[in-house]
């Protein structure tokens, strides 16, 4: 990866454009999970402390171009910041023309990048315009560099200089070490509710790894393709074959799909549902599987024991309903107790991760969703690609 890094810039007195990751969850006004924020903000300070003229600016939601409003305003985001900083962040509504000065050391966050016009669909004449408002562009959201967009490619294109960011560089670095090099055994936990959102990243791992866990509702489709009742769990019946030739290449390689022996059913999807434990031949066909039983999760959790790098994104239960967390409660634990190097990514996964309080126990925790995953199926990263082809 010879991509430009920032600490290798000299920033002083220089426009610094950063763009950051700061999709974060807020009510009433207040952010509610401000991981994101804590990660991307090593390169802001970097920046600030270099005596840059610092701007920063994020997706946030899913606002409609062209059109402010207050749920998918950054002012929250700027709130936070400014409280980590410890003195006041102007946030600057309508930005892409210029018109704004920022003096020395100061930071200020430019309203929310998605209600431009022209920024999804990474128009010539917005990237242009970004660029001209800086020296340097940072690009330090990971969790976007899979798409191409005015703000995290076109920019990239046109600035003077474009480089990564700390987080960027980071978590480039921790994926390549998973996945070009990783120790063996290598495994992958992949949850979710769905096989066809995953299939690619599945049959890309099903060719590296030596252990290939999967979780969720992709587990109930897995387990129908071995021939056992799941009653009316969530599944996908037309990707049952697509399930059982996975499992049998990598049989072929002396590598394996684990299959859940025991499970944990309820009726109907509601926390207060009452959780009971049954051998997964055992499944009535008014069941619906929400986590897997102790057995099984005590032999995934032996698999974390024994690897030497393990992979997890995603849940291999309903873990925010208590009585059908046990599965990915034991699974969290056996990464935080493990000796491999583990890297976690996704939104689900970061959440059971806060949940069980094993933060400091993962090696590496990805603040990507789909670039994560992408990385993962070993696709070319745009908002990379780009970084790449300017440092040459």
């Amino acid at each position: 990866m010879s991509v430009i890094k920032l600490v290798d810039l000299d920033l002083k007195g220089k426009r610094v454009f950063i763009r950051s990751d700061l999709n974060v969850p807020v009510k009433e006004g207040k952010v509610t999970s401000d991981a994101r924020i804590t990660a991307s903000m090593a390169t802001i300070n970097y920046c600030l402390n270099a005596g840059a003229r610092v701007m920063v600016t994020s997706h946030l939601g899913r606002p409609e171009e062209g059109e402010w409003s207050e749920e998918n305003s950054l002012k929250p985001v700027a709130d936070n910041i400014a409280a980590r900083l410890n003195k006041s962040v102007r946030l600057i509504k309508d930005w892409m023309d210029g018109g704004f000065e920022v003096a020395e050391g100061e930071l200020v966050v430019l309203e929310n990048c998605r209600i431009n016009k022209g920024e999804k669909k990474n128009s010539d004449e917005t990237a242009r315009k970004y660029a001209s408002l800086c020296d340097v562009f940072v690009m330090d959201a990971f969790g976007t560099a899979h798409r191409a967009q005015a703000s995290t490619y076109g920019i990239a294109q046109y600035a003077p200089v474009a480089c990564a960011g700390i987080l960027l560089t980071e978590e480039l670095e921790a994926l390549t070490k998973a996945l070009h090099d990783p120790a063996r055994p290598m495994v992958a936990i992949v949850g979710g509710s769905k096989v066809s959102t995953k299939l690619t990243v599945l049959e890309s791992l099903s060719e590296k790894v030596d252990q290939l866990v999967v979780g969720g509702g992709i587990a109930n489709t897995f387990l129908r393709a071995t021939g056992k009742n799941i009653g009316k769990s969530l599944c996908e019946d037309d990707l049952v074959s697509t399930a059982r030739s996975l499992m049998e290449k990598m049989n072929k390689r002396n590598a394996s799909i684990p299959i859940a022996v025991d499970v944990v059913v309820g009726k109907k999807f509601d926390s207060n549902e009452p959780a009971i434990l049954k051998d997964s031949e055992a499944v009535a066909d008014d069941d619906m599987i929400f986590d897997i039983g102790p057995k099984s999760a005590q032999t995934l959790a032996d698999i974390i024991m024994n690897a030497g790098t393990v992979v997890w994104n995603g849940p291999v239960g309903v873990f925010e309903f208590d009585q059908f967390g046990a599965g990915t409660e034991k699974i969290a634990r056996a990464i935080a107790d493990t000796n491999a190097f583990t890297l976690a990514g996704g939104g689900d996964t970061i959440a059971a991760i806060q949940k069980y309080n094993i933060y400091d126990k993962v090696s590496y925790i990805s603040t990507a969703g789909g670039a994560f995953l992408e990385f993962l199926e070993g696709k070319k990263l745009p908002a990379v690609e780009i970084l790449e082809q300017r440092a040459r």
